[in-house]
């Protein structure tokens, strides 16, 4: 049941191509995961959560497309950064976009939540492994959190979710 009382929260939802963002996006939707194809610009999908409208912009991560992440970057109260686990030679990629995000002046102070996805994988890399490769430890000026998921079998995706309302009923 919708509540018309619900709080809107526009999140972002970043991560070089391939990490799983459009299939993130599309479980918490509860939409079908089967066909998905790369993201050429954004997507925006609505997610109800207890006590939340949730606006979701999923950002197109190809390198050509990172350029313009920070034309969406206004009026976010949370930042979604979406990684490979099983992809360890992006890490170090991965890892510099990440840093230039929490740089940007327009999401300071944006809570983080890091979905370290397709664990159903064996080469994955565990989300404490990932969280030391990114430095998230040093991070200061944010709430953050990191979250082992995977997108195919929707698993960690609702704690995620669920760490989101917990951090952003506090705000």
């Amino acid at each position: 049941m919708k509540s018309g009382n619900d709080k809107e929260l526009r999140i972002l939802l970043l991560g070089l191509d391939n990490a799983g963002k459009t299939t993130i996006l599309k479980s918490l939707a509860s939409e079908d995961i089967s066909h998905i194809t790369p993201t050429q610009g954004f997507n925006i999908k609505s997610v109800q959560s207890p006590g939340f409208k949730l606006n979701v912009w999923d950002i197109g991560g190809q390198r050509r497309i990172r350029p313009y992440w920070k034309n969406y970057f206004e009026n976010t109260d949370l930042l979604i950064y979406v990684i490979d686990s099983a992809d360890q030679k992006r890490f170090e990629e991965t890892s510099l976009e990440l840093t230039e995000l929490l740089e940007e002046d327009k999401l300071m102070g944006a809570p983080l939540l890091v979905f370290a996805n397709k664990q159903d994988l064996l080469s994955a890399a565990p989300a404490d492994e990932v969280a030391k490769g990114l430095g998230l430890d040093a991070i200061r000026d944010r709430k953050w959190q990191i979250q082992a998921c995977s997108a195919l079998t929707n698993e960690g995706v609702k704690e995620g979710l669920d760490w989101i309302a917990k951090t952003c009923k506090k705000k």
